[in-house]
């Protein structure tokens, strides 16, 4: 099943993402414990944002996955981009 690096830029709000950060991370190791997402972090540099790295069989079913994230349900997500990701060699790598 293809993989896909999710990269999200985070509303500059930072109380407002406090707030909701264990409902989010909840979010993910839920995926996580489901096998589909395989990774997720926030950059600790730069603007605010994360990657998430996802196993799913299309983009689309990516970005189901992610209207269920609650930052994106309190709007604290402002920006996403999915890219189907080709690992050469690693822990994915087919």
């Amino acid at each position: 099943m293809p993989v896909f690096a999710v990269h999200y830029r985070y509303a500059d709000d930072p109380d407002a993402l406090a707030e909701h950060r264990p409902a989010h991370r909840q979010f993910l190791r839920d995926l996580l414990d489901e096998g589909v997402v395989l990774a997720a972090g926030a950059y600790p540099e730069g603007p605010a944002g994360a990657l998430l790295v996802f196993r799913a069989a299309s983009v689309d079913d990516v970005a189901g996955h992610l209207q269920a994230d609650p930052f994106l349900a309190h709007g604290l997500i402002d920006g996403t981009e999915v890219r189907q990701w080709t690992q050469a060699m690693g822990p994915w790598a087919d």
